[in-house]
Parts: structure tokens; C-alpha cells; sequence
């Protein structure tokens, strides 16, 4: 079992498989492209996946794929399969903007994936144009239909900017709701890399959904980040608040980049690599950075009206 210096249990170990993206969000990556990371300093899948049976044996039961836009990396669904197949009972899941799962959705399902998180910001065509800085919306929700279709649970993520999409709440809510996708609207989280600075806070969205709907608080669940929210038909929605310090208390969640830091919150600058032990197969050696890694793992994060984190979002999958 992980324990965090905290006395929390860390069972979560999310991976971004590479920084790279096909969008340029305006809440995420910079406008300007910049420098990749070269291929040879990523960690192998092979090298991931000694460190992910390390993890699954010490206690991870968790584990989520991201990005940047983790369907760039090639041969993914190879990944994922090697991970399925050591730990099939192990809850494996992916975040991905969408546009290219039309053609590879059957592969991830047949390869051992479950669940998958798709991010719909917008049901408009010129809006998501704007934010992602490409025509990108027919192909996403393509997607996100070939994904259903195929058997993978459909989670829909949405980051409510004002003046940009914040019109669309309750549009984005019936969509998924008459799809039957559960959606999570996301607070915007500050970071120097966004070029939109001002996101709607939890209150805010569900002013807007109260217009129309009335619903109740669900008990929120050991460890999930969203607070959910039952509509009167029963339908549930969610809201990721990590402005509020009960975002962190059970957080349970660390985090691997493709180069191989392990990063104890998202917030946080603080990493330890462990990439020299990986590569070689140094397992020993890697599991005791991840435990300290999680003795300094921080009690809660720094968001606030007047706090910005420098982490960049493509490095670490949000």
C-alpha cells in the first residue's frame, strides 16, 4: 500500500504518454509552437510498463492515460494491452481531445481500456474553432459516438470559459444527458501557459443549469474530484472544484511524465525523475523515489484568485 505524507492512500497513477497536441486550447497550451521534447529522451512503453507493474504490485489499482493528446504517441493501444493483460481488475482509462478516436477506438477497447474522458467544450462549430485554434468539432464528436458505439463508458469533460462557451452549459448538459454521457464542467485552473484568464466557478455553473433544471448534491464519493449533482430525472452531472480545499483532502493521485517525472500534485513544480533507475531496471531503485516522492506530496494546492501555477497542462494530463 502508498501512503503519502499525509496519511493518504494513493492508489491513482495517472501517465502522459507525451506532451505533444494536435490543439491549441486556449485554457491549456501557448499559441506559439514551441520545442518538443526529442523521442529519445521519452521513456519507452517498455520502460513505463516496469515501472506501472511496480506500481500495480505496491498498490496502484488506478490508472489513467493522458497527454498532450496521448492518441499522437503510436502504437497505444500496445501500451495498453500490456498493462490489461498483467492486471486486468486494474480500472484503465483515457483522456483525449477526441479527434482522432474515430479510428482507433475499437483497438483501445480491444486492447483492455474501459473508460474514456473526451473533452466537448463547445456543441459549436465556429467556438471550437476559436478555442482550439482549428476546425476540430466534427471530428470530436465523431469520437466520441465511435467510442460509445464500440462499448467504452463515455465521460465528457467541459472547461466553462466566460464570453466563449459559457452560453452552452445547459446545451452541453442536454447533449450528454439525451446521449447518455455523464459530463464533469471543469473550473479553469490558472496557469501561465492559458491565454484566457477567467473561467466560471462552480456557483456560476449551477446558477446557470438552476434556470432551467432543480437538482441535489449528491454525497461525493472517497477520492473523486468531482462533486456530482442529480438532476430531478435522475440524470448526474459534475463539477471539478480545485479552487476548495475538499478537492484535496482524499486526494489519492500521482503522476508520471513521458520523460519519467513523477509529480506529487498538479500544481506543484516539485518532481524527482525516475528515469536513470527505469532504463536501468533499477525497480528497487524507482519504487523508493516514488515513495519519496509521496512523503512530500503537498496537503492541499495553491489555486486561488490570485495564485497561477507554472506546471504546463500537456506535460502532465491535467
Amino acid at each position: 500500500m502508498l501512503i503519502d505524507g499525509h496519511k493518504r492512500k494513493v492508489d491513482y497513477l495517472r501517465i502522459s504518454v507525451t506532451e505533444r497536441c494536435n490543439f491549441r486550447c486556449q485554457y491549456c497550451m501557448p499559441e506559439k509552437p514551441f520545442s518538443w521534447i526529442p523521442h529519445e529522451n521519452l521513456l519507452s512503453y517498455e520502460d513505463m510498463f516496469l515501472f506501472v507493474k511496480a506500481s500495480i504490485d505496491e498498490g496502484i489499482t488506478k490508472i489513467r492515460i493522458t497527454g498532450g493528446e496521448p492518441l499522437l504517441r503510436k502504437n497505444l493501444d500496445f501500451f495498453i494491452k500490456m498493462i490489461s493483460d498483467y492486471a486486468p481488475t486494474v480500472d484503465l482509462s483515457l483522456t483525449t481531445n477526441g479527434s482522432l478516436l474515430e479510428d482507433i477506438a475499437q483497438s483501445l477497447k480491444d486492447a483492455g481500456l474501459k473508460r474514456i474522458n473526451i473533452s466537448l467544450d463547445t456543441l459549436k462549430k465556429e467556438t471550437a474553432h476559436y478555442i482550439a485554434k482549428k476546425d476540430v468539432l466534427d471530428s470530436v464528436l465523431k469520437g466520441i459516438e465511435t467510442a460509445n458505439k464500440v462499448g467504452l463508458k463515455v465521460k465528457i469533460n467541459c472547461v466553462p470559459l466566460k464570453g466563449i462557451n459559457d452560453n452552452e452549459i445547459l446545451d452541453l448538459l442536454e447533449f450528454c444527458r439525451d446521449k447518455g454521457y455523464e459530463i464533469r464542467f471543469i473550473e479553469f485552473m490558472e496557469n501561465s501557459h492559458a491565454s484566457v484568464k477567467q473561467g466560471l466557478n462552480s456557483e456560476e455553473i449551477q446558477e446557470i443549469i438552476k434556470t432551467k433544471y432543480h437538482f441535489q448534491k449528491a454525497v461525493r464519493a472517497i477520492s473523486s474530484p468531482s462533486q456530482n449533482y442529480i438532476l430531478e430525472d435522475g440524470y448526474t452531472f459534475g463539477i471539478i472544484e480545485p479552487h476548495l480545499d475538499d478537492f484535496c483532502n482524499d486526494c489519492n493521485r500521482i503522476r508520471l511524465t513521458a520523460e519519467g517525472y513523477l509529480i506529487p500534485c498538479l500544481y506543484f513544480e516539485d518532481a524527482l525523475s525516475i528515469a536513470d533507475a527505469i532504463k536501468a531496471k533499477d525497480i528497487v531503485g524507482a519504487v523508493d523515489i516514488l515513495k519519496k516522492v509521496l512523503q512530500n506530496k503537498p496537503e492541499k494546492n495553491k489555486w486561488g484568485s490570485d495564485n497561477s501555477s507554472e506546471r504546463a497542462f500537456y506535460e502532465t494530463g491535467g
